[in-house]
């Protein structure tokens, strides 16, 4: 099967799934009354405009902020299309709870295990082991994190949808029919997968802040936020190098903690959620093809 030159991607939000491409992203959504909501949009990329942003590196930290914009964008419509319209929330709510769950997750996952270990430093003499324990700590927090949340029955429903998305993408990328029970047929696993992506995150903090040692507790917290950005970058173009070079055996293994992990955060999804999938790609894909024409 031939490298495409694009990889398409999506996520899972509220009873939907949202899909994107090059230039553009769709999203359907299940409405309570078993309707499924269905709308587009143009990615608006500065990167069109100051063309340094798409080279290697610096790309990733922009795709990580357009991830953050189109997802708050996808879960408000996701939001709004699956409850009834009392229910309905404000992008501006949305967006403050996402901010807040950003900041939530820095704290918690990336500046806790740090303060904590810290408070080991008289029992730990070397920093460079605090560094690794440090590591290896945020990273089962963040496994039980997931394996405890995924019990929650909405959080299952967006796994759900999750798996829907990666079967979908996998469907197309084998050329295969996109209908249901075509569809269904493939994995719920998926390379690319913004999980991997996660995990890659924290596997390469630990080396990135054992190389930096410690040098202080506001050196500690500050070397933990600021280069947040820089590993973004480093762990996309990984995920790129994974995508694009499947078959090796050396990013086979790099990629094989991410695949394991979506063992979590995916679950096979039923018909009515397979459609809801399908009809976001094809949504997406028409709208590529009016562009195009």
């Amino acid at each position: 099967m031939p490298v495409p030159d694009h990889f398409y991607g999506g996520q899972a939000v509220i009873e939907g799934v949202m899909m994107r491409g090059r230039n553009d992203w769709a999203i359907a959504v299940r409405r309570p009354d078993g309707s499924i909501h269905v709308e587009t949009h143009e990615v608006r990329s500065i990167s069109r405009r100051l063309r340094l942003l798409s080279k290697p590196g610096l790309r990733g930290i922009l795709a990580l902020g357009q991830t953050l914009s189109i997802g708050v964008r996808a879960l408000t419509v996701s939001a709004n299309q699956s409850v009834p319209e009392e229910d309905q929330l404000t992008p501006r709510q949305i967006g403050l709870s996402m901010a807040l769950a950003f900041v939530l997750f820095i704290a918690v996952f990336v500046v806790g295990p740090f303060l904590g270990f810290r408070l080991l430093r008289h029992h730990v003499a070397s920093s460079l082991t605090r560094a690794l324990l440090e590591g290896v700590f945020r990273v089962a927090l963040f496994l039980g994190y997931l394996a405890a949340i995924g019990r929650a029955k909405e959080v299952r429903r967006v796994f759900e949808y999750h798996g829907a998305e990666h079967k979908t993408i996998a469907a197309y990328e084998h050329e295969a029919p996109l209908d249901p029970e075509s569809v269904g047929r493939f994995s719920t696993l998926h390379v690319r997968c913004g999980t991997n992506f996660l995990l890659i995150v924290l596997i390469l903090s630990i080396f990135v802040y054992a190389a930096f040692g410690n040098h202080g507790l506001w050196w500690g917290i500050g070397l933990r936020v600021v280069t947040i950005p820089v590993i973004a970058g480093l762990s996309y173009e990984l995920l790129r190098l994974g995508a694009r070079y499947g078959r090796s055996p050396v990013m086979r293994a790099v990629m094989a903690p991410g695949l394991w992990l979506q063992r979590i955060t995916t679950r096979p999804p039923d018909r009515a959620e397979i459609e809801v999938a399908i009809a976001s790609f094809q949504a997406l894909r028409a709208r590529e093809a009016g562009r195009a024409g």
